[in-house]
């Protein structure tokens, strides 16, 4: 079993190096590096990735331009520009990687939407926030990379208010499968375990919370792995003027373990959407 501590700075050297910030920045998806939905196998990873932003907020609901939301695992801010601007609200966005810190702030100081939305370096199972202070908490493919996931469940418990929403995406492992099934997955992750719909559904109902909806966009995770391993293999002549060559190998190989993981039946995905009662 990986510890909290180690889970924790696995997660922060995995994303917190130059060449992970032009992978993801530039091959994943921009500033939206999230699982896409996608209408086209072949449509560009940024715009699937917009739509899973799209799609999400209209099961969301209307968002009232007073509330305030809470962006788990935020990367570069994308979704927290989109509900700024969607809705008016105010947004804070919780990442544990500075260098995807810096550049959201960055991007939010050139589209005047600074005063709207606070970047806060922190990792989602220790939330350093006061108790019921948000409306809605999001989070975009991030709690697999916690060994505690019950206790970031916890803490979306604790700051968020009555009646206030959880809307979240992760990729999981399939009900069905057993963690025994999933190595070189898990390895890719340095975690023995990832969550699924009936983990979340059992953890969060026994937290007070209520389902208001659960779409399972299963087929569209392996699109998605599928397309960012051809970016990669496209562009990897062009990529090693910005990332090491031994990081594009990796990632590679990685990509390919859960892409064969995903048709294999192995791994399921979606949007879920919980009230806090």
């Amino acid at each position: 079993m990986v510890s909290r501590a180690q889970a924790v700075k696995e997660a922060e050297i995995y994303y917190d190096s130059d060449d992970a910030d032009h992978f993801y920045f530039h091959v994943w998806g921009g500033e939206d590096i999230h699982i896409g939905l996608y209408e086209d196998p072949a449509e560009s990873i940024a715009a699937a990735s917009h739509r899973t932003l799209v799609k999400m907020a209209d099961q969301l609901g209307q968002v009232s331009a007073g509330a305030h939301v809470l962006d788990l695992g935020a990367g570069y801010g994308g979704a927290a520009r989109f509900l700024a601007k969607e809705f008016g609200c105010r947004v804070t966005c919780l990442n544990l990687r500075g260098t995807q810190n810096e550049r959201n702030r960055t991007i939010n100081r050139e589209r005047g939407l600074s005063s709207q939305i606070d970047v806060v370096h922190g990792n989602f199972e220790d939330l350093p926030f006061e108790a019921q202070t948000y409306d809605v908490v999001w989070s975009q493919d991030a709690l697999l990379h916690s060994g505690q996931r019950e206790q970031v469940l916890a803490q979306v418990a604790r700051v968020l208010r009555p009646g206030g929403r959880f809307i979240f995406t992760d990729p999981m492992q399939a009900d069905d499968c057993p963690p025994s099934l999933l190595g070189p997955v898990l390895a890719r992750i340095h975690l023995s375990t990832l969550g699924s719909f009936a983990f979340y559904r059992k953890q969060l109902l026994a937290r007070g919370f209520t389902e208001k909806a659960v779409l399972d966009l299963t087929p569209h995770l392996g699109t998605h792995y599928s397309r960012v391993r051809q970016e990669l293999v496209a562009k990897r002549a062009e990529l090693r003027k910005h990332i090491s060559a031994e990081y594009i190998e990796r990632m590679l190989v990685g990509l390919g373990h859960w892409i064969e993981a995903a048709q294999a039946g192995r791994l399921s995905w979606g949007i879920l959407l919980f009230s806090k009662n």
